[in-house]
């Protein structure tokens, strides 16, 4: 079953998503335990393999090693690799909440194959599009699963500008979406644009330079303004 932290409630607070890909990886335990001290309300795993996207990044011994040190903590998976079926496994062992794959990899039949899979492991499904990629992509498989996730940058690296025509897409996947789904947005988001993003729909906002890259005495402030 999913974590019940992530099924939604008639009214919500946005959740707020720190990307560690923008965290310093020499010393990821202490960055991490502090925006959980702050309030963030998840850990961002973005995974790349140097296919799907130009950039290889972190695998299931990052989510796992994180899981220890943060027993309690919700781990967002976010799979940017060619192949997502052979890592749902691994991810699941590790210790992953959600995980989420993207419908420029897997889609049609296999898609929903995929977000029964990621099921049965005991995770919540998320399905992930590209700023490219046309709204109606997701919508045979847009009902099944826990979360939609619009990207907000060309996917691969932390520090891209926003793309706000994505927007237009974000609103209308919203509303596709039940009171019981989250929309999660990645890509850009700071301070400056979280507003438009919540007003668009998101209610679960991934943020990486504009909360790695301030200060620590900074970071609750920058929370603070993205959750609105």
């Amino acid at each position: 079953m999913a974590r019940p932290d992530l099924v939604c409630t008639p009214v919500r607070t946005p959740m707020i998503a720190p990307s560690i890909l923008a965290a310093d990886f020499a010393r990821m335990g202490e960055a991490c335990a502090g925006v959980l001290a702050l309030g963030a309300d998840m850990l961002h795993l973005d995974v790349m393999d140097g296919h799907f996207v130009p950039n290889l990044t972190m695998g299931p011994d990052m989510c796992a090693g994180l899981r220890r040190a943060f027993p309690d903590a919700l781990l967002d998976v976010h799979l940017m690799v060619t192949d997502p079926a052979k890592f749902i496994t691994p991810f699941a062992k590790a210790g992953a909440d959600l995980c989420t794959f993207h419908i420029e990899a897997v889609s049609g039949k296999a898609a929903d194959d995929l977000i029964l899979a990621i099921r049965d492991q005991g995770m919540a499904a998320g399905l992930a599009i590209n700023p490219g990629t046309p709204a109606e992509a997701v919508w045979p498989h847009v009902e099944t699963v826990d979360m939609a996730l619009v990207m907000s940058v060309n996917p691969g690296y932390a520090g891209q500008a926003f793309i706000e025509d994505v927007l237009v897409k974000t609103r209308a996947i919203r509303g596709r979406l039940r009171a019981d789904q989250r929309l999660e947005m990645d890509g850009g988001i700071g301070p400056k644009n979280a507003q438009k993003v919540r007003e668009a729909g998101c209610d679960v906002l991934v943020a990486a330079s504009a909360l790695f890259g301030a200060p620590p005495e900074a970071r609750a402030g920058v929370i603070q303004a993205l959750r609105g």
